[in-house]
């Protein structure tokens, strides 16, 4: 008699979600959320992980246009070539200590950031500067023309011999 009196749900009140029935879903959900996530970190492993930027190589020009005892800073590249007896060399323009730009002077090259100061050769001369400026590898391209690798160091002292 009891059945009669109760009143009859209706049809648009929710049906109540037992809690062991919801831990059910949630584990299920939780398994195969695990699942994608594993195969979409498993797809990306034959990818390379960093990739390559482009090769910085700058033409500079021709040999006889860099007079002995010359300088000349390539803006573009942020780095100084210069010609002695012996050949043409670069140095890069760019403070080994947090990456600023560097400044010529009489003495070498000077950091406007942190004060670091470096020889004519690029050797530190005061800090903060961790190591010395890096020399860059000149080569000659097939038209004649030098070419500046800016991404190759080569130990201190290398020339391209004219």
């Amino acid at each position: 008699m009891s059945e009669l009196n109760e009143p009859k749900p209706s049809r648009l009140e929710p049906y109540p979600l037992p809690r062991r029935s919801f831990l059910s879903i949630a584990a299920v959900g939780s398994f195969f959320t695990a699942i994608g996530v594993a195969l979409a970190g498993a797809l990306r492993l034959p990818g390379p992980a960093v990739l390559p930027g482009p090769v910085r190589r700058f033409k500079i020009g021709h040999p006889d246009e860099f007079a002995v005892g010359s300088e000349t800073r390539v803006e573009e590249a942020n780095f100084f070539v210069f010609r002695d007896s012996v050949g043409i060399y670069a140095i890069s323009g760019i403070c080994t200590h947090l990456g600023c730009t560097v400044s010529r002077t009489a003495g070498g090259f000077d950091c406007p950031c942190h004060g670091s100061r470096y020889g004519a050769d690029g050797e530190v001369s005061r800090g903060p500067a961790p190591r010395a400026l890096p020399w860059l590898e000149v080569g000659r391209a097939a038209d004649g023309q030098l070419v500046v690798y800016a991404d190759n160091e080569v130990p201190e002292g290398t020339r391209f011999k004219v």
